[in-house]
């Protein structure tokens, strides 16, 4: 055989090894960039909990893939969304849940299931969940509104904020609590977040050679100066924003 049919055989190797590691990159990368799926979880009898069918609504109007489940079905539900995701990707897209009442607990219980099977769970919204629980640590986040002087029970664990709606003279109560306008745009701007690009680094530039200073010899007149003692620069703390107070309510 000779060199030059040899260059060609590599050649042609070449290129069916790059046509057919192609589409599972690109399949990489759409997953890597693929917007999450979100799952919603209504309260008891799946009637009172509307305010999720109208995030949901919201949501499947950004383009954002929103369905709204019973809190009932949450394991069924954890088990498709885990096929969902993993189905046909090399990595699983990720989910988010957002549950209110009955409903919140639930959505604890799969973010725990999901990110358990390691589906990423990036985000996990609760509405006054009325159960003490504990989410996972593999959660990126836990938002968690609720009425703590009524119904509304805190969520437990390393990465979830709790924030009180209760106390004052508020009219948020637990069965409005997930149809307030102002916490569904809190909570899509936590989904409908734009990916992060990352930054590009310039090379850093070589050295120049610089001559050697000369240092003058000390006199026995001639002292050293005193080194300068280094500064701590504390950022100030932004001040908490208000939130408003909630009226008690019952579960559902």
């Amino acid at each position: 055989m000779t060199l030059l049919a040899r260059i060609w055989g590599l050649c042609v190797v070449l290129i069916l090894a790059l046509a057919m590691s192609s589409p599972a990159d690109a399949q990489s990368a759409a997953s890597n960039g693929a917007k999450p799926r979100v799952y919603l979880l209504r309260g008891l009898a799946n009637i009172f909990s509307l305010g999720m069918d109208d995030l949901a609504t919201k949501l499947n109007a950004r383009g954002i893939k929103a369905t709204v489940h019973s809190y009932a079905d949450w394991q069924t539900v954890s088990a498709a969304a885990v096929a969902e995701a993993k189905r046909g990707k090399r990595r699983p897209s990720p989910v988010i849940i957002v549950g209110h009442s009955l409903g919140a607990d639930a959505a604890v219980y799969m973010g725990n299931k999901v990110s358990g099977e390691g589906v990423p769970v990036p985000l996990v919204v609760t509405f006054d969940p009325v159960t003490p629980t504990t989410a996972s640590a593999a959660i990126g986040k836990v938002v968690n509104y609720y009425v703590a002087s009524g119904s509304g029970k805190p969520v437990a664990g390393p990465k979830v904020q709790n924030i009180n709606m209760g106390g004052g003279d508020s009219k948020v109560g637990h069965f409005n609590i997930d149809k307030l306008a102002q916490l569904h745009e809190q909570v899509i701007a936590m989904i409908d977040r734009p990916p992060v690009r990352p930054r590009r680094t310039r090379p850093a530039a070589p050295p120049t050679a610089s001559a050697p200073v000369a240092t003058p010899a000390m006199t026995p007149a001639t002292t050293p100066a005193t080194a300068p003692t280094p500064s701590t620069e504390t950022a100030a703390v932004p001040a908490a924003a208000s939130v408003p107070a909630a009226a008690a309510r019952a579960p559902n």
